[in-house]
């Protein structure tokens, strides 16, 4: 989707890599997230219902760190992230239901110095966007229903792509024009 919106837009496509914080035996539940630069976001609702402590917090996070630098050398091929200091930065995300993510992506880009940060998703739960409406300069969103489940119920294809898919693309088009 970032590579469509980059291309049309003229502008250069660069990743934020991040990794959803799992809870341990149910991965797909968030307890928060992880993105470059040492940023840490925690669901505490969910940590507090769960009684998730902070040892098991550390070992998830550490487990996805490693992960998240892996990814992250692999997807770069040696190249450094895009400068974003004093700049506007289109964040784009396929989707976003708990808001974990997204919010580390955005103090990612924050902590590297983007001067705004818009963010372009086609769908976000709509209790997703009250709490996260203030964390990003400006939404373009083109559906925030009220019953939200999972991204992928809003789409009629919504295949993976994987991470050799996402190098190429950067390989393509990572380099401002």
């Amino acid at each position: 989707m970032a590579r469509e919106v980059a291309t049309l837009l003229g502008l250069p496509l660069d990743i934020v890599v991040v990794r959803k914080l799992g809870v341990p035996g149910n991965e797909e539940y968030a307890l928060g997230a992880i993105a470059s630069g040492g940023i840490r976001v925690v669901n505490a609702h969910a940590v507090s219902l769960l009684r998730i402590g902070p040892e098991t917090m550390d070992a998830v996070a550490f487990r996805e760190g490693r992960e998240l630098e892996r990814r992250e050398r692999m997807l770069r091929r040696g190249r450094p992230a895009m400068d974003v200091r004093g700049k506007t930065v289109l964040l784009v995300d396929d989707g976003v239901a708990t808001g974990s993510t997204l919010r580390a992506a955005v103090q990612s880009l924050r902590r590297r110095g983007a001067r705004r940060v818009i963010a372009a998703v086609p769908t976000i739960a709509q209790d997703t966007l009250a709490r996260l409406r203030s964390e990003v300069d400006e939404w373009a969103v083109l559906i925030a229903p009220p019953s939200f489940r999972f991204v992928g119920e809003w789409y009629a294809s919504f295949p993976q792509v994987t991470d050799e898919e996402v190098a190429r693309m950067l390989d393509k088009g990572g380099r401002p024009p």
